[in-house]
């Protein structure tokens, strides 16, 4: 099993969504954001990662399947969720 950062990695996305999280990524509050998104915070970022993850996969298929309930929007802030966490794995790294 591939750990959470090679996992967020490995992931390939438009540029499109990639770069709007970018943008929202500096504004990541993982208190409001983590519940609405996976319906808890799970406790450390891995754990989160691992989550967000799953949730995204969903996403993901139903925007390649030209589903009529995918929401870019929601998508968008999945991405800046991980961005956030992965963020978080790094900076726990340093120090």
């Amino acid at each position: 099993m591939q750990d959470p950062l090679s996992r967020i990695t490995a992931l390939k996305r438009p540029p499109l969504l990639v770069d709007a999280a970018r943008h929202g990524v500096d504004a990541y509050d993982r208190t409001t954001l983590l519940p609405r998104l996976i319906g808890a915070c799970p406790g450390g970022p891995a754990r989160a990662v691992m989550a967000l993850l799953d949730r995204e996969s969903e996403i993901e298929a139903r925007r390649r399947s030209g589903s009529g309930d995918y929401r870019p929007a929601r998508h968008v802030e999945m991405i800046v969720a991980l961005m956030g966490e992965a963020r978080l794995i790094r900076a726990a790294a340093l120090s």
